[in-house]
């Protein structure tokens, strides 16, 4: 039935697929002042997600971009990391430095509209703040893993998400989306090395002094 909770939010999760815009949400996660986050998703299907205090425990700003038919992690100039770089990811990006926004304009949204997947969906009351109307998602067999987060998704009928609770943080959309532009472009160049992680590494241990010879006798 269409007005079945489950059937509306497939609709429009299938209509925020196709959606080209800027749109900036507050981002509230745990231990960790909100955040800005910018959502890019350009007219040629490339897209950006800059995400401030992204990696090292917030020590570096980091854009995940989707160009050139690859996902990179791109650490941004600023503060104490004062050089743009980006590392092109092969396969799935690590868990140790997946924010797991991206997740909600990619693989996420499929699933949202894929009837097998078992998912059980009802309308809740929206989010504080949040437009259009909001879906509660968990599991509807409790021996299976989803391959998305549980939560709440709130969308307008057009798919423009404007609110999500789910267990890495909360996303309120910030006023009304912008025009996409007609591409996005990586924020520097292409490096070798691994995506920066979430939480920085600890510092290394000051090696012990060695112990001071004893004087020869006379």
């Amino acid at each position: 039935m269409p007005n079945e909770p489950r059937a509306q939010l497939a609709a429009r999760a299938a209509a925020a697929k196709d959606l080209r815009q800027v749109a900036a949400y507050t981002f509230k996660s745990p231990k960790r002042p909100d955040r800005r986050v910018v959502v890019t998703r350009a007219v040629d299907g490339t897209w950006r997600i800059d995400v401030p205090g992204g990696a090292h425990s917030g020590a570096v700003d980091i854009a995940l971009v989707f160009a050139a038919n690859s996902l990179h992690q791109c650490a941004l100039a600023a503060g104490n990391h004062p050089y743009s770089g980006c590392v092109r990811i092969t396969g799935a990006l690590p868990a140790k430095a997946d924010l797991k926004i991206q997740h909600l304009i990619t693989d996420w949204q499929n699933l949202l509209t894929d009837r097998r997947l078992a998912i059980a969906v009802a309308e809740v009351a929206p989010l504080p703040g949040a437009r259009g109307k909001c879906y509660s998602v968990e599991s509807s067999a409790a021996s299976m893993k989803l391959p998305l987060d549980a939560g709440i998704y709130c969308y307008e009928i057009d798919g423009t998400l404007t609110a999500v609770k789910v267990a890495f943080g909360t996303l309120l959309l910030e006023g009304t989306p912008g025009l996409a532009p007609p591409s996005v472009q990586l924020p520097g160049p292409v490096v070798p090395g691994q995506p920066l992680p979430l939480t920085a590494p600890p510092s290394p241990k000051p090696s012990a002094s060695p112990s001071a010879s004893p004087s020869p006798k006379a």
